[in-house]
């Protein structure tokens, strides 16, 4: 197959040696935000030159990586103890309760909640020429998606934390609201040495080395929700609010194809997005989930009003999980569309031992 360059519609090809206008905001911001603590990469620096020559494209250059959604998410590193951060530019304007509610969602009082998966905000920095803009500071993680499941054990590792995750969330009384494969991300644990943000397969300090990773099973990452800025809080005493409709990223949600006026209860559209996020990105695309079907297929339902709530949810699967056996915990789940797929599930064997012999529980633990 042809591969697509920019030239196939009729655009010019990016010149890497020049900074985007949305990257130049950074790059005018980066003494600003060193003195608040964080150091961007070398091509936000305000004497950058590419290191590259310049009859060399220089994409296997890590100066020469732009930023995807430079408009509003940068990476930094954070001097205090070299940690990479994620910032993240945002309007209160647009979004008047982000900022509180993914604060309060983090407190020190909830942030040592085993089932507290909503991304930590380590700082939240005002910009001093724009008061309708604000940075927050969180972690740096990865999209879930990326390596693949091995194993029915570290699906199941994965949906219980999507469960009990929305399951605290729940329990503040905030509704997220966008839900969605995007929205989902995890931290670096399997991947010692780190990674580069702007391409995740190679590595942050030598981008021409691909990233060491282990398995879920071998180094179990933790999920983590991401993005409230359309979430809200709702009084502890209503049981079920009602809100007008704020399509999301996932635009499938089947009360809102009706009438987009006809205000609805956000949780239980919270439950069809956990519930659709599973069958379209894990069940329909990998051999081994069959079995979270009858689940699946109730958080789903067009009625709103039949879905499970969360706290069903949570005591289903965990009836569910109670009845797999452990071969099936260890059991390889290949893409529905693989090749050699009897060969793989061989090999696959060697490594279940190999498990089996240092203790690893099929069901990852922390």
């Amino acid at each position: 197959m042809e591969h697509l360059t920019p030239a196939h519609f009729g655009l010019e090809p990016l010149d890497l040696r020049k900074l985007t206008p949305q990257e130049e905001f950074w790059r005018d911001h980066q003494r600003w935000l060193q003195d608040c603590g964080y150091m961007l990469r070398p091509r936000y620096m305000l004497d950058w030159q590419p290191s590259w020559p310049v009859n060399v494209r220089g994409t296997e250059y890590e100066d020469a990586q732009p930023l995807i959604r430079a408009l509003t998410i940068n990476d930094a590193t954070r001097l205090s103890d070299g940690a990479y951060v994620t910032l993240k530019i945002i309007k209160p304007s647009l979004h008047p309760y982000e900022v509180d509610i993914a604060m309060s969602l983090c407190s020190k009082q909830l942030a040592s909640d085993p089932l507290n998966h909503c991304v930590p905000i380590y700082d939240v920095l005002k910009l001093p020429e724009d008061n309708d803009k604000v940075i927050l500071v969180m972690p740096l993680l990865r999209g879930w998606r990326e390596p693949e499941f091995e194993t029915v054990g570290e699906g199941i590792y994965f949906f219980r934390q999507l469960f009990e995750g929305l399951q605290f969330i729940h329990k503040q009384h905030v509704a997220h609201r966008d839900i969605s494969i995007l929205n989902v991300l995890m931290d670096g644990s399997m991947y010692p040495d780190g990674w580069h943000p702007c391409n995740r397969r190679r590595m942050r300090d030598n981008f021409r080395l691909l990233a060491k990773h282990f398995s879920r099973t071998e180094r179990p990452p933790k999920y983590y929700f991401i993005d409230f800025g359309i979430s809200r809080r709702y009084d502890p005493d209503d049981k079920a609010p009602l809100e007008l409709p704020i399509r999301g990223g996932d635009k499938t949600v089947p009360e809102f194809m009706d009438d987009i006026n006809l205000p609805r209860n956000p949780f239980q559209t919270d439950i069809y997005y956990v519930g659709n996020l599973i069958r379209e990105a894990v069940i329909n695309e990998y051999k081994g989930f069959d079995f979270m079907w009858p689940l699946i297929s109730d958080m789903v339902q067009d009625d709103p009003a039949k879905r499970p709530t969360i706290d069903q949810v949570v005591k289903r699967f965990a009836d569910m999980c109670k009845k797999l056996r452990i071969l099936k915990l260890h059991a390889r789940v290949g893409l529905r569309d693989e090749s050699f797929g009897a060969v793989r599930d061989f090999a696959h064997l060697f490594t279940t031992i190999k498990y089996t012999l240092m203790g690893i529980p099929p069901v990852p633990t922390r």
